[in-house]
């Protein structure tokens, strides 16, 4: 590739991500005579691919492997070939992040949603009851995924009360450590402002049940009205999929968004550390208890049972935490037989401590 033309890609792929490390990353490809990419949408064994000529569809087939979780995803970058009826993608360069979940087969497999993404963007609906176990749940797969969560509150506009809102807000923080909640309304522009600021750096990937406000945060951040909106049900603040692919939108103002179908299901794909982060407070007074496996569930001088007993610690968060570490550790064992072998001894283990202990009631008894 000549000076110039790489200028030319660099101005033309830059509003999408490409940047210097992906330009090494391209090299070997280069040349090849193939052409850099990135993947704006894909669907059935085909993808649109935004290069420094425009939007081409391309076919998938030669970078489809057995493994669903290296099948080209919406956020990737490719090498795509200049020409050819029809055009394939030839690969995918290494991802940087992936957003993963596991899927609802009995397959034991994960679904990856986006890639080479910064931010994660959870949108909540007020419209609703806040579920916040599944805040903590999509959370945890932002953490693992090696990008930056946010959780935005929309329609705020319908929570009109600033200390009930106020006090929504509260709930969320304490579910959600280190991460940053802000509440907004596409009605009104409050609280876009901390949506914009983050999205104009890097790429976001948008995440939220069906009716949440996906679609309307999308159109208010693009500016114009490129996603179909519809009305949520009035009895239970649900709404319909409006997304049916995950598309990738270069902003106006900077940075990339990558919006997603409502997700009715978000199950954990190997996501320990994500888990710990999300409940980071509990895994910190772990490390005070007196036993370094100790499951918080009875042992004695357990630091977590104690922050319970206090107030300081929320009994929701500790049976939210051991649901999802539960789950977590399920998905693994399904697919690492060592991890099965562990769990097993593990239950073999409690199974007789809790015999034990009913023999030695029975014993106190007679």
């Amino acid at each position: 590739m000549t000076s110039s033309s790489a200028a030319s890609v660099f101005s033309a792929l830059a509003p999408y991500g490409w940047d210097e490390a992906w330009a090494d990353e391209f090299a070997p490809y280069d040349t090849e005579g193939l052409l850099p990419g990135r993947v704006v949408r894909v669907d059935r064994g085909q993808c649109d691919v935004v290069t420094a000529g425009g939007v081409v569809r391309a076919d998938t087939a030669f970078v489809t492997p057995h493994d669903p979780m290296r099948v080209v995803c919406t956020g990737d970058w490719v090498a795509v070939e200049p020409g050819g009826n029809p055009r394939y993608v030839r690969t995918c360069l290494p991802r940087r992040t992936a957003f993963v979940r596991s899927t609802s087969s009995k397959r034991s497999e994960g679904q990856i949603l986006a890639a080479n993404v910064d931010h994660a963007i959870v949108a909540v609906s007020l419209a609703a009851e806040l579920d916040l176990g599944r805040v903590e749940r999509f959370l945890a797969l932002a953490w693992e995924s090696g990008a930056q969560p946010l959780v935005v509150l929309t329609k705020a506009d319908l929570v009109p009360d600033p200390a009930t809102r106020a006090h929504l807000v509260r709930d969320v923080e304490l579910s959600a450590p280190g991460v940053p909640v802000a509440a907004t309304s596409a009605v009104d522009g409050d609280g876009l402002d901390v949506l914009v600021a983050t999205v104009s750096g890097g790429t976001s990937v948008l995440l939220g049940q069906s009716g949440a406000g996906k679609s309307t945060l999308a159109n208010a951040l693009l500016g114009t009205e490129v996603m179909e909106v519809r009305a949520i049900r009035d009895a239970d603040g649900k709404g319909r999929h409006t997304t049916t692919t995950r598309n990738l939108l270069a902003l106006p103002g900077g940075g990339v968004l990558i919006d997603t179908p409502g997700l009715r299901g978000v199950g954990l794909w190997d996501a320990e550390s994500g888990v710990g982060q999300v409940f980071a407070e509990i895994e910190d007074l772990a490390r005070r208890c007196r036993f370094h496996d100790c499951a918080h569930a009875g042992e004695p001088d357990c630091a977590v049972l104690a922050a319970v007993d206090s107030g300081d610690l929320p009994v929701r968060r500790l049976e939210s935490y051991r649901k999802l570490m539960r789950e977590n550790q399920w998905i693994v064992a399904k697919t690492d037989a060592r991890v099965r072998a562990e769990l097993r001894r593990d239950w073999k283990r409690k199974g007789a401590e809790g015999r034990a202990a009913m023999d030695l009631k029975r014993g106190r008894r007679r």
